[in-house]
């Protein structure tokens, strides 16, 4: 597959693979996911509203975000308005 990783492989493959044995290429393309995503977060702090795929990405990365109140509305913003499994990447939280 070479060096480039979609958001949702690289995050397929962090979930499944021992720390150490995570691709670096995978690593750094949920990096500038989690950055983008929280970019556009913080653009329109009130407003925006993740998509599965970005959810799945914050979720991920959720620990960055435990003191944030912008975070929290964000997470409850997507569930305020996703349709579909509510299983999506594990709990609702």
């Amino acid at each position: 597959m070479g060096s480039q990783f979609t958001m949702q492989r690289a995050l397929e493959l962090v979930r499944n693979s021992e720390s150490e044995s995570v691709p670096p290429a995978a690593n750094a393309t949920l990096e500038k996911a989690i950055r983008d995503i929280w970019n556009r977060i913080q653009a329109n702090p009130d407003r925006y509203v993740m998509t599965k795929d970005e959810f799945a990405v914050f979720n991920y990365h959720r620990s960055r975000f435990n003191d944030s109140d912008v975070a929290r509305r964000a997470v409850s913003r997507f569930w305020d308005h996703f349709k579909g499994d509510a299983s999506v990447d594990g709990l609702r939280s």
